[in-house]
């Protein structure tokens, strides 16, 4: 919402939340989906001109055996035929791709996490504006092959050798332009930390075997001392005398005081041109369409479909 508050500038975007059924949540996730979200049943009969949809915790190997997968097959085709331009995020964008293309997503050998630069390979009016090089947080443990997508017809943004692609798009005649990022422009400043620390609690708590590396090119010099520190008092417990009330000492106060927010601007001017895009393409319809030009006025209708498990997400 933050994000595309500052993107909006002059425009007037009305946002609708959506959350798909069947998705384990957790106890606070669930009563926030309850008061603040609309069932996705919902979605089939409302008009929108965008559409963001993101992504969640793989559960299990295969997505096409995710609980949620009928649902977001079913949303994907609805996105191709009644929005200007839909956004799909991390896991988000690898299940659209597998339904669209079968391009399958691949294991990596550990998770992708941290803040990576990455160059603009190719032009687009996304990224009017934009810097040649753009800094994005990504967290993952999946990846698309670049050359899979761009011999499927997607076309390739931005990257880097460390990420692969980063953002691609699909394009095709009367139908909704596919933008699809890998990474997550959206994160707030302190998302990865969040994140790692609730996967260092699953390690106290034996629900995993190593203690998480910690997010690349986040910390700085202070701060991943803070980290290592930790880390050398957690991991010389024996599993079998690991205590979750370990995690009261995380230095989560000191971490977030130190972090900086090398990837908001390039976001906000992502989601600009995102918002350029959806009015000046809800213009051209009406033109089309004979109807009366847009006032300045009239606003964009924007939906964000929900499907996180809880605060943070990892693909």
């Amino acid at each position: 919402v933050d994000l595309i508050r500052g993107a909006s500038s002059d425009a007037v975007v009305r946002l609708k939340l959506f959350a798909i059924s069947g998705v384990p949540r957790s106890e606070l996730a669930q009563r926030e989906v309850t008061e603040r979200y609309h069932d996705i049943s919902e979605l089939w009969e409302t008009r929108l001109d965008g559409l963001i949809v993101t992504g969640t915790e793989p559960r299990v190997a295969a997505l096409a055996d995710e609980p949620y997968w009928a649902e977001l097959i079913k949303l994907v085709a609805w996105a191709q035929e009644n929005t200007i331009s839909t956004v799909w995020s991390c896991l988000a964008a690898h299940a659209a791709v597998l339904h669209t293309d079968g391009i399958e997503r691949r294991r990596l050998d550990d998770k992708l996490f941290g803040v990576f630069d990455h160059d603009v390979v190719a032009e687009h009016s996304l990224l009017n504006g934009m810097p040649p090089r753009l800094s994005v947080p990504h967290s993952r443990y999946h990846d698309l092959s670049g050359n899979a997508l761009t011999s499927c017809g997607y076309r390739v943004l931005t990257g880097s050798a460390a990420t692969g692609a980063d953002t691609f798009v699909r394009e095709e005649q009367g139908s909704s332009l596919f933008v699809f990022f890998q990474g997550h422009p959206e994160y707030e400043t302190d998302t990865l930390v969040r994140e790692y620390r609730r996967d260092i609690g699953r390690f106290l708590r034996g629900e995993r075997e190593r203690f998480p590396a910690m997010p690349q090119n986040y910390f700085n010099d202070e701060a991943t001392g803070l980290v290592e520190s930790f880390r050398a008092r957690a991991v010389a417990r024996a599993i079998d005398v690991r205590r979750e009330s370990l995690l009261s000492d995380f230095p989560m106060s000191d971490l977030q005081r130190g972090l900086e927010n090398t990837w908001r601007d390039p976001a906000n001017g992502i989601y600009r041109n995102w918002l350029e895009y959806l009015k000046d393409r809800k213009a051209e319809r009406r033109t089309l369409s004979s109807r009366p030009s847009r006032s300045p006025g009239d606003a964009l209708r924007v939906g964000k479909v929900h499907s996180a498990v809880g605060g943070s997400a990892a693909g």
